[in-house]
């Protein structure tokens, strides 16, 4: 189904755009307003702050997520501090499976990806997995919702293209993008060009009970 508009400036343009979409044409699915396959594209990626009010995005957090995921530490003890949600995720040992910075860094994929594009700017095989098919006996309490990021030069730009199985918009999708984004800023900077658009694709898009009327109470 196409829903409005699909391609956004920013992400806080995606994320209300986004709301008002699964809120008009939902369907209930396991207590939360669910859309299926929900695609868009945010064209300027580095502008990845939420400033919505009733959202109340924290770049402080964000910014403490992104330097986790740089030090590559699945123990996400620290992170939980600051938001307890975590906390039932993780495994005896504080690890989480969905610490895309651990993910990431197996087998040297963010360091593949860059050598790729350096060897071969027209490369289609620039692709970052995160959700492993071979790994289901450790998705016991958390299982990633990425399945992987891929990143194309085109127009001498770096583009970036993430595919979700599960997609929680108010929390986790706010907090996602920042995080993609960063990534892809990253890669521009280590290919000395700059970054373009961010396609973000969710099989299941959705928002849980508790945020129905968010906007609403703003």
């Amino acid at each position: 189904m196409e829903l409005c508009n699909n391609i956004y400036n920013n992400a806080t343009e995606a994320f209300e755009s986004t709301y008002k979409n699964i809120m008009k044409y939902w369907t209930l699915r396991n207590w939360t307003m669910t859309l299926f396959n929900l695609w868009f594209y945010i064209m300027n990626s580095i502008k990845r702050v939420i400033t919505t009010p009733w959202r109340w995005f924290s770049v402080k957090y964000a910014l403490r997520e992104w330097e986790r995921y740089l030090s590559g530490n699945p123990s996400w003890k620290e992170i939980s501090k600051y938001a307890p949600i975590w906390k039932p995720y993780m495994d005896e040992n504080w690890n989480l499976n969905s610490n895309y910075g651990y993910q990431r860094q197996r087998n040297n994929q963010l360091w593949y990806v860059i050598e790729e594009l350096k060897r071969d700017w027209n490369s289609r095989r620039a692709v970052i997995s995160i959700y492993d098919g071979k790994e289901h006996d450790k998705y016991k309490l958390d299982t990633p919702c990425t399945c992987y990021i891929q990143f194309q030069i085109i127009n001498n730009e770096v583009c970036m293209s993430v595919y979700m199985r599960s997609n929680d918009l108010v929390y986790w999708f706010c907090n996602d993008q920042y995080q993609f984004s960063m990534l892809q800023e990253k890669i521009s900077i280590e290919l000395w060009i700059p970054m373009w658009w961010y396609y973000h694709h969710a099989t299941n898009f959705h928002i849980y009970e508790k945020h129905f009327n968010m906007s609403d109470n703003h």
